[in-house]
């Protein structure tokens, strides 16, 4: 159905959003991030597709891995959350445009 493609590309076909989301609020390791998405977006991705964003947004340069205490951590970069922004006005104009 239309509708469900619509929320599959808009959830886990775009999670780095929610992941740049959590992320902005503190510093968070890789479980941390999945069970405050499921906490904050009411929907669960699997760990191994929440490791994998994290790891393309490593290598995109929008996070970037802290050691703290023996455990890894993600925080934004300052391009990280530019391309936030620009996504958030891209999607508030589209919504403005369709509805």
């Amino acid at each position: 159905m239309a509708y469900n493609r619509l929320v599959k590309k808009l959830t886990k076909e775009n999670l780095w959003l929610y992941v740049m989301s959590v992320l902005k609020e503190k510093p968070r390791y890789g479980y941390e991030v999945k069970k405050a998405i499921r906490e904050k977006f009411n929907f669960s991705p699997s760990t191994v597709t929440v490791y994998a964003v994290l790891y393309r947004m490593v290598r995109e340069g929008l996070i970037k891995k802290v050691k703290r205490n023996g455990e890894t951590y993600y925080v934004p970069t300052e391009y990280g959350l530019d391309t936030f922004e620009r996504a958030k006005e891209f999607i508030d104009s589209l919504k403005k445009l369709l509805f």
